[in-house]
Order: structure tokens, then sequence, then C-alpha cells
């Protein structure tokens, strides 16, 4: 069985388990928690030399890090990779952009503004950095969403996973989605996609496993 570190408020952790639900993939969970450094243990860090979740075990022990990389591995001969060698290469466009210019900022905001205790007072240099750059990918977005309803092929795929992760809990990190009316409209066209699942779900066929 698949077994997959995340921790639960991750939203590059979440990508995985969004992906694990649409697919009806049986994984058991173990709980990394970073602000507790669960991930730099020796034990961990054997696995992940880089510290970082979410992190996929296969069957047999191969590791696989990384979480749009994560993506591409679970969703290969499904409709959410597409085959069609043009779409696909959008796909990955868009997933690289993600981890580029969108998470840098985005997920940043909501990471030390919402789930490091103190965070704000610690990164107040960064803040309006991470403001000016969110709004800069989500202009990105919001223009591009202009003329489609997701983000490839008109269709879900895991492009729209790897940036909807992230995107759905910006406000967050103090970064207000009000400005883009075509992001709000792709977020609830992807949260109402068959076998969504929110960023709290914790799988009832997966064994949720004491920290390393």
């Amino acid at each position: 069985m698949l077994r997959l570190y995340s921790m639960q408020s991750s939203g590059n952790s979440y990508k995985v388990r969004l992906l694990l639900a649409k697919l009806g993939l049986p994984f058991r969970l173990v709980d990394i928690d970073l602000l507790r450094g669960e991930n730099r243990t020796p034990e961990f860090l054997i696995k992940n030399p880089e510290g970082r979740v979410p992190l996929l075990e296969l069957p047999g022990g191969r590791l696989l890090a990384e979480s749009n990389a994560i993506l591409v591995y679970l969703a290969e001969g499904t409709s959410l990779l597409p085959e069609d060698r043009f779409a696909r290469a959008e796909a990955l466009r868009w997933m690289f952009f993600e981890q580029h210019s969108h998470e840098p900022a985005i997920a940043a905001a909501r990471f030390w503004l919402k789930l490091v205790r103190g965070g704000r007072d610690l990164r107040t240099h960064d803040i309006d950095r991470w403001m000016e750059e969110g709004h800069a990918a989500l202009a990105v977005m919001e223009r591009h969403l202009g003329r489609r309803s997701f983000f490839v092929d008109n269709r879900l795929t895991v492009a729209d996973i790897a940036l909807y992760a992230h995107t759905h809990v910006a406000e967050e990190g103090d970064i207000d989605l009000a400005p883009f009316p075509n992001v709000r409209g792709w977020l609830a066209r992807v949260a109402a996609e068959a076998d969504h699942v929110g960023m709290e779900w914790r799988p009832e066929n997966a064994t949720a496993m004491p920290a390393l």
C-alpha cells in the first residue's frame, strides 16, 4: 500500500491527498508536524534529505518527494494527466508556475501569518513582497481563466489541483481574492468536481500512523 508522509495543514500535502481521494487509491497516512520539527528527525531525513512533506513511499520502499512530481506520478494513465503532448506540456507549465511564481508568495504568506505563532512579527519585512508577488500571480491566473473554465483543455487536470491547494486558502495569508472573479469562479468549479475533498479530509481507508 502507498504511504504518504503529510502535514494536515500543508497545501502541498493537501494536493496529494486530494488527488489520492479522486483516484480512490488506498494509502496509509503518516502525520509529520513541521512546526514541531518532526521533519528534521534523523529517521525522516534518511527518507527525504530535504526534510519536506509530502513524501510518497511506494510499495517496495521507493520514495518520491516534491508535491507536483507526486501528482504527475499518481495521475499517469488517468484523465487528470493529458495524453496529448502539447496539453501535457501545458499542464506542466502551470505546475512550474505554481512552484516558481505562486507558492513562494501565497503559501509562504499563509504559513507565516496563519500557522506560525508570532510569524507576523518574525517576517514583517516580507509581508509587502508576499502581497505584491501573490497578487501578480493571481493576476496571471485571472487573465488565463477569462477565456476558459480550467487551466488546460477546459477540464480538470493536475494543473488545477496544484494551483487550487494554496489558492483556495490564500485569504488565510491576508491575500484578498475579491479582485479576481475568474479565479473565484474557478475555485468553485474545482470544489464542485466529483470526489472533491477539503483540506481537513482524512481517509477512512488509511491508517493514521504516529510520526517518526
